[in-house]
């Protein structure tokens, strides 16, 4: 019976899930309302938010509560490693410059993203990469605390965000997305270029077990700037997806 009780509290959080009504992000009612709602145990209720953690539809953060996780992210054909491996693969020069290192608090657009409440503390971070003297990526990102717990303590001049994260978790999912835009007045000035040029702007969130990690934005300008894509070749081979 106690079985037959879980699997309905599952499915019926499911259904709301995949209808829209609770959409990513939310914070669900807590398991006492919703052991209240079901007229069952804390032990069902506990169970059936457990399981539906564990398939990829919640993410739990302690002492927080529990929230629709961001939706499961594709595989992506192309294959965004660390800047600085790129920039030594070319026989250049790689350098960083931190223009921004500190915590912030989430918004409700941030915490969506990060499938955290608003108001929740994210690390931040504002690196500008170079290549021969020559600025080449923007990068704005955006760390869960609890995933990353050193991370403003770590000298991005020295190693790059995407190189210390992969350090910390491997094998993780990741979601690009690709869009041509104009730059702000804020990142022309730290690129070197005119307020409104074209830039590529590569957005980058990664998961590891449901938990989105980190939320990066890379901004290049259009000048400078190649996208490619990298497969390894074989039977039942598959397009590369980045680390963070």
């Amino acid at each position: 019976m106690t079985q037959a009780l879980y699997r309905r509290i599952k499915e019926a959080i499911r259904a709301r899930i995949l209808a829209g009504e609770w959409g990513e992000g939310f914070q669900l009612p807590s398991e006492h309302r919703l052991l209240e709602e079901f007229g069952v145990s804390r032990m069902t209720v506990h169970r059936a938010l457990r399981e539906l953690t564990d398939d990829g539809l919640l993410t739990r953060v302690q002492g927080v509560g529990t929230f629709v996780a961001g939706r499961s992210p594709g595989v992506s054909v192309v294959e965004l490693r660390s800047i600085a491996d790129d920039i030594a693969e070319r026989g250049n020069r790689h350098a960083a410059t931190v223009h921004a290192l500190d915590e912030v608090r989430a918004d409700a657009m941030l915490a969506r993203q990060m499938n955290l409440p608003e108001g929740a503390r994210l690390w931040h971070s504002v690196v500008l990469h170079t290549e021969n003297d020559v600025p080449i990526q923007h990068e704005e990102r955006w760390v869960n605390p609890a995933m990353a717990p050193d991370y403003l303590r770590q000298d991005f001049t020295i190693t790059t965000p995407t190189a210390y994260l992969q350090a910390l978790h491997a094998g993780p999912d990741v979601e690009h997305v690709i869009e041509a835009t104009l730059s702000s007045r804020v990142v022309a000035r730290l690129l070197g270029i005119a307020a409104g040029d074209p830039c590529l702007r590569l957005t980058r969130r990664t998961w590891v077990q449901a938990r989105v990690v980190t939320l990066a934005v890379m901004t290049h300008p259009a000048s400078r700037y190649r996208l490619g894509t990298r497969f390894r070749a074989g039977p039942g081979s598959m397009p590369l997806a980045a680390g963070f």
